[in-house]
């Protein structure tokens, strides 16, 4: 059949696979510590989709244009066969690239296998260098020092692109861009800075919370002279910027104030089964149920591009004239991986 197209003409190029709900962070704007007790009910190891059915899923959506994979939670990490869960979508035909998203408190630990298993990119979110304001913005969970030793190790261990993320919120860490630059400038890594966004519902998110890219850039361009650069290809998510003076490249990414939901390829498969279209989804359509009943890859093939090709989502295009919080239930950014 031919290759997917929504009706927005936005073809099938990129999925996000969350392999496991849990996390042993409890960030304020994704799953903050009083929403989720240290008895909330996450998945069983049988509600998951084991690595076999993701590697079976990875090969049709691979058929279906799908080329680079990120791996994402709750924390990957924590899934103990996640090494075998590399192993397995890297080698499938048509996929270009298989990267993770994580904290990083487990890297240094686990890189080695996930690197010899074939993972090429790795993103780790941090939010400050300092311990009180990290501590905050990870509800009091993790240490600074052990994230660092992560993306080091991840580095030698010959991880080729290495990421930073930064959710900057007005009042939370405000002062951690230019610490974190300062840190990274010349290391190779690069730090994208990515506006508090209205995910999920349990976030508390006001507009006025929202530091935007502009903002960030103006302050930032102030002590280092920055220059824009060409997106590398059309749904890139990042707008990217570098140093003027040589010493590496730094992103925004505008969901808030400047969407980019034209040239949205991304699809997202929850680690329950569900697939996704968007990261502002209400629900997900159900593949688990239909896999484990028997269904072929041709019906799960099927089915998958009859989700795409109804697609319509365009939620932060529109977020302007809404009042996002008060919009119906929205899934949790813990189940789908941001």
């Amino acid at each position: 059949m031919p290759l997917p197209r929504d009706r927005l003409a936005r073809p099938l190029r990129d999925l996000r696979i969350s392999v496991v709900d849990r996390c042993n962070y409890r960030c304020p704007y994704c799953m903050p510590e009083s929403r989720y007790p240290r008895d909330h009910a996450f998945l069983s190891s049988q509600e998951r989709l084991s690595a076999s059915e993701i590697e079976r899923l990875a090969r049709i959506f691979a058929r279906l244009g799908v080329r680079k994979l990120r791996l994402t939670g709750g924390e990957p990490l924590l899934r103990a066969d996640l090494s075998d869960i590399v192993a397995r979508v890297a080698r499938i035909e048509g996929i270009d690239d298989v990267a993770l998203t994580t904290n990083g408190t487990l890297l240094a630990q686990s890189i080695g296998p996930l690197v010899r298993a074939g993972l090429a990119r790795v993103t780790v979110s941090l939010d400050a260098l300092d311990a009180a304001t990290f501590a905050r913005m990870s509800g009091g969970r993790g240490r600074v020092e052990d994230v660092l030793a992560g993306i080091d190790a991840a580095a030698a261990a010959g991880v080729r692109v290495i990421k930073i993320n930064t959710v900057v919120v007005r009042g939370r860490n405000e002062h951690a861009p230019l610490e974190l630059l300062a840190h990274f400038r010349g290391s190779g890594h690069v730090v994208r800075f990515i506006e508090y966004m209205d995910v999920g519902t349990c976030n508390d998110w006001r507009r006025e919370d929202v530091v935007t890219a502009a903002e960030l850039i103006e302050r930032i361009a102030a002590v280092w002279p920055l220059q824009p650069r060409a997106k590398a290809y059309r749904a890139e998510v990042a707008s990217r910027y570098t140093y003027a003076d040589g010493a590496g490249e730094i992103g925004f990414v505008t969901s808030i104030s400047a969407p980019f939901c034209g040239d949205c390829s991304r699809a997202r498969l929850s680690a329950d089964g569900k697939l996704y279209t968007c990261l502002f989804a209400t629900d997900g359509f159900d593949l688990r149920t239909p896999l484990r009943a028997g269904a072929s890859d041709a019906e799960l093939e099927s089915t998958i591009a009859s989700v795409w090709t109804a697609r319509v989502d365009r939620y932060s295009e529109i977020r302007a004239g809404i009042e996002a919080p008060a919009l119906r239930k929205r899934i949790e950014m813990y189940t789908i991986g941001g």
